[in-house]
C-alpha cells in the first residue's frame, strides 16, 4: 500500500473533498450565469439549464481523465493541471456540440452560431478552469509541506528517543563480551536488525516481522535485567496476514519496561497480546505497574505520544493507540483494520 506522501497528484482528484469542491463550482458558476443581466425573468430556468450543462462538462472531463489514469498518474502537478484543463475543453466542445445538434434552432434564433456559442464556452471553461487548477495546486503543496513537516517531527522525535536504547544496550554488551561472548554476539545481532529495520525508511511491515523485532527487542532487555523480566506471548496461529506500522510494538514493550521495570528492584511481567476480531486486530501490551507509585500514565507520556503519532502517520490515520489503567496494570492497545 501505498503511503499518501508518495500519491500522485491524480490520487487527490479522486477524494470525495475534490469532488464536492469541483461541484460546488459547478453550481457557483451556473448561479452566476444565470444572475446576469439579461436573463430576463428565467432566471431559474437559466440556472437550471446551466447546471445540466455544466455538471456534465465535468462529469465527462472526469471519465476522460479516468480512462487515461494509467497513462498519466506519474505526472507532476504543473503537467496535469494542463491535462485536465484540456479535458474540460475537449468535454465542453462536446457538449457544446450535443446542444447544438438538439437546439440549433431555438439558439440559432437568436443570431447564435455554432462558433460563438462554443468559443464563449470554451472561454468560461478556460478562465474558471485555470482558476481552479491554481486552487488545485496549491492544496497539494500545502499537502506535500503538511506531511513533510509532519514526518521531519517524526524523526525529530525518533532521533531523541533512541540513543537513550542504544547507549543502554552497547554498555550491556560490554559488559558481556568477556564473562559470556555469545550471548553479546546475540544481543548486537538483535540490536543490528532493530536498528537496520529503523534505517530501512520502510512505513509498514508484516505483522510476523514485526513481532520478530519486538522479540529480539526483548533479548536485548532479558540479557540486561538478567531474568528480571518475564514476557508471555499470547500469540494467535497463524499470524494475521496483515501489514502493521514498522516498530509500533517494539517501543510499546520499551515504554513497559522503562516505566515498570527500571524503576524497580521487583520481577515485573509483560504480556503481548494479539487478538483477531471482526474487522480488526487488536494488540495489547499489558505491563505491571511498580508499587508505591501513583497509578497515573504521566510518566508514560513522552514515548507515548511520540508513538501514537508515528502510529497514525504511518498508518494514515487508520490504526489507533489507546491506554489505560487497570488493576495496577498498564495497558496499551494498537487497533489495526484487516481490510487492507
Amino acid at each position: 500500500m501505498e503511503p499518501t506522501s508518495h500519491k500522485p497528484p491524480l490520487y487527490t482528484l479522486w477524494q470525495p473533498t475534490t469532488l464536492m469542491f469541483i461541484l460546488l463550482i459547478g453550481e457557483g458558476l451556473a448561479l452566476i450565469l444565470s444572475l446576469a443581466p439579461g436573463n430576463g425573468d428565467g432566471k431559474w430556468i437559466t440556472f437550471g439549464l446551466l447546471s445540466f450543462t455544466i455538471q456534465w462538462i465535468v462529469l465527462i472531463a472526469l471519465s476522460l481523465l479516468f480512462l487515461v489514469r494509467l497513462e498519466i498518474r506519474k505526472l507532476g502537478v504543473v503537467t496535469l493541471s494542463y491535462v485536465i484543463l484540456a479535458a474540460l475543453l475537449l468535454s465542453t466542445c462536446f457538449v457544446g456540440l450535443i446542444a447544438w445538434w438538439f437546439f440549433k434552432h431555438l439558439l440559432s434564433s437568436g443570431g447564435l452560431t455554432l462558433l460563438s456559442m462554443i468559443g464563449t464556452m470554451c472561454t468560461i471553461t478556460l478562465v474558471v478552469g485555470m482558476l481552479s487548477l491554481a486552487a488545485f495546486q496549491n492544496h497539494w503543496q500545502a499537502q506535500q509541506l503538511a506531511v513533510k513537516a509532519k514526518q521531519a517531527e517524526l524523526e525529530a522525535l525518533t532521533a531523541r528517543i533512541r540513543p537513550h536504547f542504544l547507549f543502554n544496550t552497547l554498555n550491556a554488551g560490554a559488559a558481556l563480551v568477556h564473562g559470556r561472548p555469545e550471548e553479546a554476539e546475540r544481543l548486537l545481532l538483535n540490536l543490528a536488525d532493530l536498528f537496520r529495520a529503523a534505517l530501512s525508511g520502510q512505513q509498514e511491515i508484516s505483522l510476523e516481522d514485526e513481532l520478530a523485532l519486538a522479540k529480539g527487542y526483548v533479548e536485548i532487555e532479558s540479557l540486561r535485567f538478567a531474568g528480571r523480566l518475564n514476557i508471555q506471548w499470547e500469540l494467535p496461529s497463524p499470524l494475521p496476514d496483515i501489514k502493521v506500522p514498522a516498530l509500533s510494538i517494539q517501543p510499546l514493550i520499551e515504554n513497559a519496561v522503562k516505566h515498570g521495570m527500571e524503576p524497580s528492584s521487583e520481577r515485573v511481567n509483560v504480556e503481548v497480546i494479539v487478538k483477531v476480531e471482526p474487522h480488526q486486530v487488536k494488540i495489547s501490551v499489558l505491563n505491571d505497574m511498580p508499587k508505591n507509585r501513583p497509578t497515573t500514565v504521566s510518566g508514560y507520556q513522552v514515548g507515548l505520544l511520540s508513538s501514537r503519532e508515528r502510529i497514525r502517520a504511518l498508518s494514515r490515520g487508520r490504526a489507533e493507540l489507546d491506554t489505560r489503567i487497570e488493576n495496577n496494570r498498564f495497558i496499551a492497545v494498537i487497533s489495526l483494520p484487516t481490510d487492507q
